[in-house]
């Protein structure tokens, strides 16, 4: 099991006075403390024995309901409550994958998702990415060999921003009912869409191939520890159990709190904050990027969520410049951690949801400056190793 290169560089910045653009962290002032301090006071007073006893291990029922019903279930049996996505990650591959099986995942793709696999003894079929997604001829050569199952972020993806196209969901879907493959769709940044026509989640597009992964954690706050799994029963039987071996359920306390502010109608008003807030951030990042990063450096444009991707000139190594931007201080992720075979070298990832705008101009502009030094000496030294010619 390997450490997380984002919670590495996020031990740099503790203390000082460095603007990290690292961590893909909700903005604390979007939290609705006030309605969630209303919500436990009145669970607490109306359902106090229950919220402080144990549970069953799928969750409590009024918060599946609500889930199942968001999600046009039938019932409540399609959806599992778990203590964040990164257990649903983990449930999946315990229950799902052996030592040896061949997972398809994006290069490049979300770490916190390699890690868990990696602890299973996975291996790696890395899918080929451009501006619209999966490469479907890439796709169709990883269930070719062997593929036991296809792991991705249709929706503004973590690191590059970038969400999977119409036809290649499409397209994605149709592979992998030919091949057989199930698909693990993790979605925590979905309902964080700024710009462009809401898109069909897998979900929808083939219920009975894709497990389904949401979260509390973007939209209201990390602290809840609540996410979810939604598939066919019979796909989430086994992972009941290993969540019962695991911690045999949620939090009862928090699953009622989370549901009393579902039900009080507060989510419209929070996704409403939310998406205003990251959307002005994105453009605040945006245009410091124009007005400060070194031609031949280039970005994406997310149409929502918290990330965009760096692409720096080919020579140019962003984990060696990582820690030089962290003693100029400014803190990025590099983004061959986002790679699972390697690659990706002149990468990296920048978050802009917790920095302030003037943080954001300032820190932007301290690693254009790198950058552009970096660019610099990698000429010089490039033209110094050249080999010479006669006349």
């Amino acid at each position: 099991m390997k450490p997380s290169s984002i919670r590495e560089i996020l031990k740099l910045t503790q203390g000082g006075e460095v603007i990290s653009f690292a961590g893909g962290l909700p903005a604390p002032q979007l939290f609705p403390t006030r309605a969630l301090a209303e919500a436990a006071a009145k669970v607490l007073a109306e359902r106090g024995a229950q919220a402080l006893q144990y549970s069953t291990t799928e969750g409590v029922g009024p918060l599946r309901d609500w889930l199942a019903a968001s999600f046009g279930l039938a019932s409540r049996d399609g959806v599992q409550i778990v203590s964040g996505s990164q257990q649903g990650l983990d449930l999946v591959a315990k229950v799902y994958f052996d030592e040896g099986d061949l997972v398809a995942v994006a290069a490049p793709t979300y770490m916190g998702a390699l890690r868990a696999f990696d602890a299973y003894g996975v291996r790696y079929a890395p899918v080929a990415t451009d501006a619209e997604g999966l490469v479907p001829d890439s796709l169709e050569a990883a269930f070719r060999a062997g593929a036991k199952m296809l792991y991705l972020i249709p929706n503004f993806d973590n690191p590059t921003g970038a969400s999977l196209a119409l036809a290649r969901r499409h397209a994605l879907v149709a592979l992998a009912r030919r091949y057989g493959v199930p698909i693990l769709e993790d979605d925590p940044y979905g309902e964080l869409r700024f710009e462009g026509e809401r898109l069909p989640q897998l979900r929808e597009l083939a219920p009975e191939l894709v497990i389904h992964a949401g979260t509390f954690s973007k939209t209201v706050t990390p602290g809840l520890r609540l996410a979810w799994l939604v598939a066919a029963p019979e796909a989430l039987a086994p992972i009941v159990r290993a969540k019962q071996a695991a911690d045999l359920h949620s939090s009862s306390l928090l699953q009622l709190v989370a549901y009393e502010l579902l039900h009080s109608g507060l989510l419209d008003e929070q996704l409403e904050r939310v998406r205003a807030y990251y959307r002005s951030q994105r453009e605040h990042m945006l245009g410091a990027l124009e007005r400060h990063f070194p031609a031949g450096v280039a970005w994406t444009r997310p149409q929502g969520g918290m990330f965009l991707w760096v692409t720096l000139p080919a020579g140019l190594n962003a984990t060696e410049l990582a820690l030089e931007a962290v003693r100029e201080g400014v803190a990025y992720v590099p983004g061959e951690a986002f790679f699972a075979a390697g690659g990706g070298e002149n990468t990296l990832r920048l978050s802009y949801s917790v920095a302030s705008p003037e943080q954001i101009e300032t820190g932007v502009a301290r690693l254009g400056a790198l950058f552009a030094r970096a660019a610099v000496n990698a000429g010089k030294n490039a033209a110094e190793s050249a080999p010479e010619t006669s006349a």
